[in-house]
């Protein structure tokens, strides 16, 4: 990289005002870029955040079965059934959460998909979403909690869900079990 110099012009009026200043040595120094960040490979990670949401339609929470008062139970088909029971109990330990209560269905959609989209990228087995019990809703009834299993039951990386355990949230949460994604090294 080479250096700017003033004018020589510039530089011999200066000598003249200054008659006594003596210029400093020039240093023969390298100049050494500094390290650049690692690219970020932010038009993947905008067009799987895309697809997560395309994967999450709102339909009728109550096509997808649930109703109410019940409690949230999902197994994938060719699962083996004691999956869902090790999960009821248990068995796998909650690796993250997010809290989706107290949201709108607008801004729990985009919180759960990123959430989800964030667990499937680091490997993660099994996560717990609290959804609230619908208290603060209108006619105490649970919106989230229904809009919930329905995305879930959407998506094939997930294998099971169930209610939380009463110490881990009860009716106001789900255990999630996800797919075993190979990571990348």
């Amino acid at each position: 990289m080479s250096q700017k110099h003033p004018p020589i012009e510039r530089v011999e009026a200066l000598s003249e005002l200054l008659p006594d200043v003596t210029p400093l040595p020039r240093l023969n120094r390298a100049r050494i870029a500094k390290a650049q960040p690692a690219p970020a490979p932010t038009q993947r990670i905008r067009n799987e955040r895309e697809v997560l949401e395309a994967s999450l339609s709102d339909t009728d929470p109550w096509e997808a079965g649930f109703e109410a008062g019940d409690e949230l139970n999902f197994l994938r088909d060719g699962l083996a059934s004691d999956t869902l029971r090790k999960l009821r109990r248990g068995h796998w330990i909650i690796q993250s959460e997010i809290d989706l209560h107290g949201l709108t269905v607008a801004e729990a959609r985009p919180a759960l998909v990123e959430f989800l989209n964030y667990c499937l990228r680091g490997g993660l087995r099994c996560v717990r979403i609290i959804h609230g019990k619908g208290l603060g809703s209108i006619n105490q009834q649970p919106v989230l909690k229904r809009k919930v299993a329905s995305w879930l039951t959407q998506r094939d990386e997930i294998l099971a869900f169930c209610q939380a355990r009463r110490t881990e949230g009860g009716g106001g949460a789900a255990v999630v079990l996800l797919k075993s994604m190979k990571r990348k090294t």
